[in-house]
């Protein structure tokens, strides 16, 4: 074939491409709006992505897996779920794809995709969750975009209000609107935010959610605003025990409070991991611990589940964060008083102890501490592991990617074939651990590794945040991974 017929070969089929993307994400929206279903490719959202976003996701899916993913494939798959009479769901169609090649099916798309989703048919009906923000400061705002984002029908999780400190009139709700709209690490809001002054509103996506002003959160009655048995998010770190986060529970129309911070004398729960060892009919205090410990625990029960770990250090390359000072000055914490900006600050992070919460076999075997670095999101965490079982770096690698395609960790790890992943790549990560394959390094006594695990430490917490909220709150849908 000529180079000219060639090229009028690739503009071809790269036009058919791109219109058999727009048909999928017609498909994917209104399996989301009509039925809440949500589908995703190998974890990443598909949701209002455009078509350059669709193509390139497909293109990782398929180097992820070693086998093309094709957007004729999903395509077809999308459309045979539409015609299912499914439940709320959220459904992989880069799994389903794969295994539709896999397995060389020869019969009819909506056949193979009946027989893989047949238990969704077992699952119980969704009750939607009111939820209320507890302050709203960069974790909060996240939140609210997210959930927000995701509200679709509305059959699940529910932002009816948000509490702050201090009166509430139409300079603060402009400004309070106005940093939801636009953030100087996450870009702009996705979605229209406009506020109603007379009844103290944000207006998100044609949606009213309350502003309530209060000093003290027993203080407040949720139901005059239409909220009943609400989950209360806490993201002040202001109330952290037992004691004092019960004292939302006394507010009339609350019924759970979730701590975004590590709490104690409460459950401190990471996704995936532990969230089982709660029951939501019996405890409605929780807290979803830090984003370090969110990121390293599951990396760490893969490790610990495959080859034991006997003992290890944690160093977490962290973002700066608001407690440390923009310029030197007092602070509490001595090194924390120097600019942030400006410095790398050596601090400690309970991380190390934190993953003993959920994995109860890690007591006492990890050391941690933390660097602040002058990047404003975007961290690092390093495993110095010590081995039970003599391994290698292949082995590890192929480990980690068996958990992130398969079982319960899914949501969780991330594994990454990028050979020059930076801190700003993993911005935006619904993750909250992005496995670095390529950094990976091991002894040559086969026991002593040493693991890179990258951490969007405000998006990926935020989505985990949620994923707890959800199980919790038994907000669970049918999911195919």
């Amino acid at each position: 074939m000529s180079q000219p017929d060639l090229y009028e070969k690739e503009l071809a089929l790269q036009a058919d491409k791109r219109k058999a993307a727009v048909k999928f994400i017609k498909t994917v929206n209104d399996l989301w709006y009509e039925k809440s279903i949500e589908l995703v490719i190998f974890k990443n959202n598909l949701i209002d992505q455009n078509v350059s976003e669709i193509l390139n996701l497909h293109d990782y899916a398929g180097k992820f897996v070693g086998k093309s993913i094709s957007v004729f494939d999903t395509s077809e798959l999308a459309e045979a779920i539409l015609r299912l009479d499914l439940p709320p769901a959220k459904i992989d169609i880069g799994k389903l794809s794969y295994e539709f090649h896999a397995e060389d099916y020869n019969g009819e798309t909506t056949d193979f995709v009946s027989n893989k989703l047949k238990s969704a048919q077992n699952m119980e009906p969704i009750h939607p969750q009111d939820v209320v923000l507890y302050g709203f400061g960069r974790i909060g705002r996240l939140l609210a975009r997210e959930l927000m984002a995701k509200t679709g029908k509305g059959a699940q999780m529910r932002l009816r209000a948000i509490v702050t400190r201090g009166e509430v009139n139409a300079t603060v709700l402009e400004k309070r609107a106005s940093l939801l709209k636009t953030d100087s690490v996450h870009g702009l809001f996705n979605g229209t935010v406009d506020i109603d002054v007379a009844n103290k509103c944000l207006i998100i996506n044609g949606t009213s959610v309350h502003m309530i002003s209060a000093n003290q959160p027993e203080d407040i009655d949720y139901t005059q605003f239409g909220i009943s048995e609400a989950l209360i998010i806490d993201n002040t770190g202001a109330f952290r025990d037992q004691e004092a986060l019960a004292r939302h529970l006394k507010a009339k129309g609350a019924k759970r409070v979730l701590l975004t911070a590590p709490g104690k004398g409460v459950p401190n729960i990471v996704h995936g991991v532990n969230q089982t060892d709660v029951n939501p009919d019996k405890d409605f205090i929780y807290s979803a611990a830090s984003c370090t410990t969110n990121a390293i625990t599951p990396v760490l029960k893969a490790i610990e589940e495959s080859f034991g770990v006997k003992d290890g250090h944690l160093e977490t390359i962290h973002a700066y964060t608001n407690d440390q000072n923009l310029v030197d000055n007092m602070h509490k914490k001595y090194r924390r008083g120097r600019a942030a900006a400006l410095n790398m600050v050596i601090t400690e992070t309970g991380a190390g102890q934190a993953v003993s919460k959920a994995l109860p076999a890690l007591e006492g075997k990890l050391t941690s501490n933390a660097i602040r670095v002058p990047v404003p999101n975007g961290s690092l965490a390093i495993l110095k592991l010590n081995l039970e079982k003599s391994t290698s770096a292949e082995a590890i690698n192929a480990c980690l990617k068996k958990y992130a395609l398969e079982g319960n960790l899914v949501e969780q790890i991330k594994y990454s074939i990028d050979n020059e992943l930076v801190s700003s790549d993993i911005i935006g990560s619904s993750a909250p651990s992005i496995f670095d394959s390529n950094a990976t390094q091991v002894h040559s006594n086969g026991t002593s590794a040493v693991l890179y695990v990258w951490y969007d430490n405000e998006y990926g917490y935020s989505h985990q945040v949620i994923r707890l909220a959800k199980y919790v709150s038994k907000v669970r849908r049918f999911t195919y991974y």
